[in-house]
């Protein structure tokens, strides 16, 4: 194959230029002919039931094409038959289950008229108690919400191994309850959604913020009870993710059916109220977390037990997420006991679903506190308790006390790099001449590893985990590839581009890629879980490896050769012996389509068509380290310095690695100490505008110095593991761990995330 040049190399993203100067095309930009406007009223109650709807003023409305409730759409149910769970209708009838539940869909010829009808239309509830606290919720109190759902409990998910002989013969025991708050994901563009009927052709085209467009038009199809090849559906600029445009919503089969009902293609794009009240949260877990380990600082056993908020409804992987969690809370450690133990609550919220991570950083956080307050117990350094526990190198692939496979690691080396980096001892060194003259400094670590690559059979055995990709050489010799990876800001058009001017030898520039389309790509599970690269990239490399083996064939007939006498490198194909006599794989390529001599023996064209499906999931891993000072006066955390050193295998493009992990670092900073999702007693969202959930800012967020080491996997031929949630794993315990080490003196074991200022304050002035 010749010298890899493109794959490894810093170039900019592709992306980039149509979406700084804003030429690219969101969902909201689309505008049809006919085209109509929806809007929803949605509950401002918790939890109630509905007396009566009265929508006589609003279908009277000017302007108003129809008004909706949920008996209208009695036989739709937005989530495929099969997922056990509380009944989750399009619209709700008879009760609501949380601030923001959809009452009513009003469609008016602009967005105005929808709205105003909207204002018109009357609800008479009773309100009812609602279950807020989780804990509470799994006693069945306040009331019980379903009745098939005893104590409020969905499902109760026991994993792991017996921990007994592990604590009964511990030395030492140390137990501590977290607390994982609510999160919104909060993408640049909140959901947009257009749907559009052809009576003709009777097929259905909806254009949408998704994550994995082939896996929505599945659902979709069983959903409103269509055959999958009349449904379209397309996922322009997707504007972020992180999660929260996984799922299959309401307000994609409402307008799917509108628009058939209607003969109109309707539209719909939430505000960003809308946003915090009803998109898929993230996060929602309380743990009580026992650790045992010996004198010496060996980590024997750990037990948790765990409640996990659902919300008032499931959505796709509503209920999977505490699983997530539990394959991963022994971290990076050698751990021989582990047990988890997790009740999936129901409660009058917003559904939870993936949020960057899903379920991996609740695990890394609760073992990356508990190895710290070890430290603390045992009056040891951090990063020497952590160095003893390590899974050495030696006993890779590694077979965890949870059951899983990981691929490849070397944790040491990467904790050693990025102490090196940060100058470990000398900002302990700092930190303990601060501390003397009553400075707040504290200094955080964090040794992280979590899952990638998602969706293997031997992982989910339920449904294959594989990717596809169509790669096509025109007969001028560009190419087009076609995956069925739907990325939202990874940057797959330019690292996928990398990856083909390698295999194929071809310049950067003569590639293009297509993706978000079902109409045009391979069927493809989606972007999610940093699979991405991990699962498509490899099935672009079998793709290419096709186009290469029958590119041998045709250079054969162009040179009078057999196919077993070519080689091929650096974009072209030479005979064995004969390195003078060569041709190009774009003259192959043109060739393809126009050689006569060929008929009856090789077939016109030069593309192909692979899946990929691991053998296992991919385990990137690395250490984040922080040094924050806390002003005595007002609470508030400024950072002193902030390094991370992240091992995500063989890294296809630097530069964007280095811009995922700065994404992701300034989500789990955000965790750590400024967001949550806020509701009262009654249910009420108080955190429902940005003037309440507090997002960081740039002044807020750190200079981050990043490096990495390359722990290649086998997993795939690529070599390539994920990147897209390490920084959000590794950042929030590692700033967690920081603010709690400055606030040692006050002999306060945990603060509840987000730290905020006046919590901190209270703290330390409670000495």
């Amino acid at each position: 194959m010749g010298i890899s040049t493109m794959v490894g190399a810093r170039v900019k993203r592709r992306e980039d230029p149509r979406l700084i100067i804003g030429n690219a095309s969101y969902t909201d930009d689309i505008q049809m002919v006919g085209q109509l406007y929806m809007t929803f009223v949605r509950s401002q109650y918790g939890h109630a039931n509905i007396k009566s709807i009265n929508i006589a003023a609003a279908k009277a409305s000017p302007g108003v094409r129809g008004v909706y409730i949920g008996q209208d759409m009695m036989d739709v149910n937005p989530l495929p038959s099969g997922i056990p769970g509380p009944d989750y209708r399009a619209i709700a009838i008879g009760q609501v289950q949380y601030v923001g539940d959809i009452v009513a869909v009003v469609v008016g010829d602009s967005r105005a008229s929808a709205a105003d009808g909207a204002e018109l239309v009357v609800v008479d509830y009773e309100e009812l108690p609602a279950v807020i606290d989780i804990e509470e919720a799994a006693k069945g109190l306040p009331v019980q919400l379903y009745p098939q759902f005893e104590n409020n409990v969905g499902f109760v998910h026991d994993m792991g191994g017996d921990v007994s002989e592990a604590f009964a013969n511990a030395e030492i025991i140390l137990e501590q309850k977290f607390v994982h708050q609510r999160l919104g994901s909060n993408p640049m563009e909140t959901r947009s959604v257009l749907a559009e009927w052809k009576k003709g052709d009777q097929t259905l085209t909806l254009w949408t913020g998704s994550q994995n467009p082939h896996l929505l038009r599945t659902w979709l199809g069983a959903v409103i009870n269509l055959p999958e090849h009349v449904i379209r559906v397309v996922a322009p600029e997707v504007g972020g993710g992180f999660g929260t445009k996984i799922t299959i919503y309401r307000e994609e089969v409402i307008a799917c059916w509108a628009a058939r009902k209607l003969g109109h293609p309707v539209k719909w794009s939430e505000t960003r109220s809308e946003h915090l009240q009803a998109s898929s949260q993230g996060r929602g877990q309380l743990d009580y977390v026992k650790i045992a380990a010996t004198k010496e600082g060996i980590v024997t056993g750990l037990d948790i037990v765990g409640y996990g908020d659902m919300g008032a409804y499931y959505t796709i992987f509503t209920p999977l997420i505490p699983v997530f969690t539990a394959l991963v809370i022994n971290g990076v450690y050698a751990i021989p006991a582990c047990h988890y133990k997790c009740y999936n609550v129901l409660t009058n919220k917003t559904p939870t679903d993936a949020y960057r991570g899903a379920g991996r950083p609740e695990a890394i956080f609760m073992i990356e506190r508990m190895m710290d307050l070890l430290a603390i117990e045992l009056n040891m350094d951090p990063t020497d308790l952590r160095r003893k526990n390590f899974i050495k190198n030696e006993q890779f692939p590694y077979n965890s006390a949870m059951g899983l496979v990981y691929d490849s690691g070397d944790y040491a080396t990467n904790m050693d790099k990025a102490k090196q980096i940060f100058g470990y001892d000398e900002m302990r060194t700092m930190q303990a001449d601060a501390q003397a003259k009553g400075r707040y400094i504290g200094i955080g670590v964090s040794t992280y590893m979590e899952i990638c690559g998602l969706g293997p059979s031997v992982a989910v055995p339920t449904r294959r985990g594989w990717d596809s990709a169509s790669v096509r050489f025109d007969p001028n010799g560009k190419v087009t590839v076609a995956t069925g990876v739907s990325p939202h800001g990874q940057g797959q058009e330019t690292t996928f581009s990398q990856i083909v001017a390698d295999e194929l030898g071809i310049p950067f520039e003569d590639i293009i890629v297509k993706h978000g389309d079902t109409a045009n790509t391979p069927v493809g599970n989606g972007t999610y879980g940093s699979r991405g690269l991990a699962v498509g990239g490899p099935a672009i490399m079998l793709a290419c490896e096709t186009i290469r083996e029958k590119g041998k064939k045709i250079a054969g007939f162009m040179m009078e050769a057999s196919a077993d006498d070519i080689t091929f490198e650096e974009g072209k194909f030479s005979v064995k012996g004969a390195p003078g006599k060569s041709v190009t794989i774009q003259e192959v390529a043109a060739k393809s389509y126009t050689g006569a001599n060929m008929f009856g023996q090789i077939e016109p064209g030069l593309e192909a068509t692979r899946f990929f499906e691991p053998g296992n999931l991919v385990f990137p891993f690395g250490t984040h380290i922080s040094a924050i000072e806390i002003d005595a006066n007002t609470g508030e955390v400024s950072f002193l310095k902030y390094v991370a050193v992240d091992d995500c295998g063989k890294q296809i493009s630097p530069l964007l690695v280095e811009g995922q992990v700065h994404g992701g670092i300034a989500q789990g900073i955000g965790q750590a100490l400024y967001e949550e999702i806020v509701y009262d007693s009654a249910g009420q969202l108080i955190s429902g505008t940005l003037m309440d959930y507090t997002l960081p800012n740039s002044t807020e967020l750190p200079h981050y110095e990043l490096d990495s080491t390359v722990t290649p996997t086998w997993v795939n031929p690529l070599g390539a593991k994920g990147v897209g949630e390490a920084g959000t794993i590794g950042s929030t315990p590692c700033v967690v761990n920081a603010v709690m080490d400055a606030l040692k003196s006050t002999g306060i074991k945990e603060i509840t995330m987000p730290l905020r200022p006046e919590k901190l304050w209270r703290a330390i002035n409670s000495k």
